[in-house]
């Protein structure tokens, strides 16, 4: 799913009032952590240097080689 520049602000700024609002430690934890990812990959997509996830970067085959040992 490809994200604009508009979308990312609105979750950044969406992250940033759960982590003014939330009282737990570990939500605030885990907020501030995915709001840094999100952060960098905004930065990286920026700046066009895009990740390749494995299902990206091309055809993969998964061989079954069990049947060489009949």
């Amino acid at each position: 799913m490809d994200f604009t520049s508009h979308d990312i602000a609105v979750i950044e700024q969406a992250l940033q009032l759960a982590i003014n609002a939330e009282p737990k430690e570990s939500k605030v934890k885990q907020y501030r952590e995915v709001l840094g990812k999100l952060q960098t990959n905004a930065q990286a997509a920026m700046n066009g240097s895009p990740k390749l996830t494995a299902a990206q970067d091309g055809i993969r085959f998964d061989y079954d080689d069990s049947s060489d040992l009949l």
